[in-house]
């Protein structure tokens, strides 16, 4: 039997007026408060009674905060409270004008759902699969009337964000397309429009990062907490990926891989072991206190110290002495780098390939700082201090006192081999020489060298000054106190320093540049629109680029530099460049900087 909230009634504001809900747990509570907050008669289902009871619970909590933060008032609270029901049997669903199932990702139990709501509802009731890994078009399929069928996917938490897919399968009317499309734009959401394949567009590009950063993980190829960290930092996301896979749940985001992997026969999307390991040993994340990391308490989203949290202190070994930098080059790169060391107060000699190139170099970096004085950053006497500690240079042989060299040339590996031998000759005994390439082997540049025990990876983000991140890159031949002493760099410079091997990509490009090729392939294979996978990044996975976006700004040249170099290394069929990428680069098309790439820009 249903049961009133509250017995304040309000008019409906669509023909999509009765809405129920299947499945109060966390996303279906949350589907529920978006309805009742936007004016619908919301029924909310579930089989057990204290879920119900909780559901409710929770829908007055979160309306009591709405109110808090001045987001409702109480007469809105009560109001919407009083549009919600809850009941115990699907019979309650008899008079919706739209059912959306949120029940747990199983064919079967959604497919027993499907079946009996079938005997319930009117003829023209849309029936909305909530699903985001299992076929929208099989579930249809069975029904006694596919057209009515679609996918409905909110996104985690349903109140906050944005993004709603609306999943046709080959059997949905477009007039149920359109009524469920009208209503996520009343509800306040983005509705983008997708076809049905496991993951669709946002889940379908992020589960597969997820995967490759839980096998990175699992090949102890860096830490947790560098892995996070490294993508926090060098992409801008709200989270890592391992923390999110936490969130998530280690066992849905094994579901989700499986039913992709089914359909695309990728090993991309082969689950990681590590996903089928750590479900089966029941550590699925927060829900259980422990997954990736360990939680307070089930549930918490609280990370507490477990025996793989690093050691406070750092690495055991001394570092040397660095009191004095060298940067090589005058691009924009090796310009910020030299702002970054000056700032925290070395001595910094730039050079590059001709006195002028220097000058020019070092002008960059004035207007940088004379920028940071205009925006309050810094008093003009702090900038002229920190640009009076750069001496630009038309010669590597100015190099010859520094206690670290850093090489910003050209990304190509002849350039670098042949540059390193010549910091060899120039650079006094026990001075650390380090490359910031960002995909190619650092080990070649330091086997140019008489001592390839002093070479490191110093792998900066572009804007150096504004970056946080530096990723450290060893070798197996680098020395523990050169690593030592490029970490005390690094804290020095106020750089978050991550740990990783001599392997393409590192971790930011290695995890970054796969998830871009699989978004130009959806592109590629009439999937979904640019603009609907960027908006569905942005706004379901909390992006702050989409990543035709991100891909323009790069540069499609680097960026399919990059996938060539992560395709020779690792010889994963899923990683070959996109050919649309490759078409696109052809023609000259390479984003921003030719004024057309994915998008076409207005010239300066």
């Amino acid at each position: 039997m249903a049961t009133p909230l509250s017995d304040t009634p309000l008019s409906p504001l669509s023909p999509l007026r009765t809405i129920a809900v299947v499945g109060l747990g966390t996303m279906g509570t949350g589907i529920a408060e978006v309805l009742a907050r936007a004016g619908r008669e919301v029924i909310g289902i579930d089989l057990s009674e204290a879920r119900t009871g909780e559901a409710l619970a929770v829908l007055r909590a979160a309306t009591a905060r709405a109110v808090a933060r001045g987001r409702l008032t109480e007469e809105q609270r009560a109001a919407a409270l009083a549009r919600v029901r809850t009941a115990t049997d699907l019979t309650a669903a008899a008079d919706a004008d739209l059912v959306i199932e949120v029940a747990p990702e199983s064919y079967e139990i959604k497919h027993q759902i499907f079946r009996e709501l079938d005997g319930i509802v009117r003829p023209e009731t849309i029936l909305a699969t909530g699903t985001n890994a299992l076929s929208v078009t099989r579930l249809a399929a069975d029904s006694a009337r596919p057209e009515r069928v679609l996918g409905l996917h909110f996104f985690n938490p349903a109140p906050a964000m944005k993004l709603v897919e609306v999943v046709s399968s080959v059997l949905t009317a477009p007039q149920a397309v359109a009524a469920v499309t009208d209503l996520a734009v009343e509800l306040g959401k983005e509705p983008v429009a997708v076809g049905d394949r496991p993951g669709f567009v946002a889940d379908g590009l992020l589960f597969g990062y997820l995967n490759q950063a839980a096998a990175m993980y699992e090949a102890r190829y860096a830490s947790r907490e560098d892995i996070d960290a490294a993508m926090r930092l060098g992409c801008g996301l709200p989270m890592g990926p391992l923390a999110l896979l936490d969130l998530i749940g280690v066992d849905t985001a094994r579901t989700v891989l499986e039913a992709m992997y089914a359909e695309s026969r990728d090993r991309l999307h082969a689950p990681a072991p590590i996903l089928k390991q750590l479900s089966e040993a029941g550590l699925t994340g927060r829900k259980a206190g422990r997954g990736f990391y360990t939680y307070e308490a089930p549930g918490s989203g609280t990370v507490v110290p477990d025996a793989l949290t690093p050691a406070e202190g750092g690495t055991a070994a001394p570092g040397r002495a660095v009191r004095s930098v060298g940067v090589a080059g005058s691009g924009t790169m090796a310009s910020g780098i030299a702002e970054v060391f000056a700032k925290a107060g070395y001595q910094v000699v730039l050079a590059a390939r001709s006195e002028e190139k220097a000058q020019a170099a070092k002008a960059r970096i004035g207007k940088s700082l004379a920028h940071s004085v205009d925006k309050g950053r810094l008093t003009a006497e702090a900038a002229a201090q920190i640009l009076d500690l750069i001496a630009p240079a038309g010669s590597y042989d100015a190099f010859a006192d520094v206690d670290l060299a850093v090489e910003a040339v050209a990304e190509d590996l002849e350039v670098k081999r042949q540059l390193f031998g010549t910091l060899d000759k120039v650079c006094k005994p026990g001075a650390v020489l380090a490359t910031t390439t960002s995909s190619l082997p650092v080990v070649a540049c330091a086997r140019a060298t008489s001592r390839p025990q002093d070479v490191i990876g110093m792998h900066f983000f572009n804007p150096a000054p504004a970056m946080k991140l530096v990723e450290v890159v060893r070798t197996v031949l680098t020395a523990d106190d050169v690593h030592a002493t490029v970490r005390e760099v690094c804290g020095r410079t106020r750089k978050h320093a991550v740990d990783c091997g001599d392997r393409a990509g590192f971790i930011v490009n290695a995890l970054l540049f796969p998830y871009l090729n699989n978004a130009i392939k959806m592109v590629q294979e009439h999937y979904a629109t640019l603009d609907d996978i960027d908006a569905a990044m942005r706004l379901g996975g909390g992006y702050p680029m989409g990543p035709f976006e991100l891909l323009d700004v790069v540069g499609l040249d680097v960026s399919l530099a990059i996938e060539k170099v992560l395709h020779r290394e690792f010889r994963d069929p899923g990683l070959a460049p996109a050919p649309l990428l490759e078409h696109l680069v052809a023609a000259g098309c390479l984003g921003r900087k030719t004024g057309r790439g994915f998008r076409e820009y207005a010239r300066r």
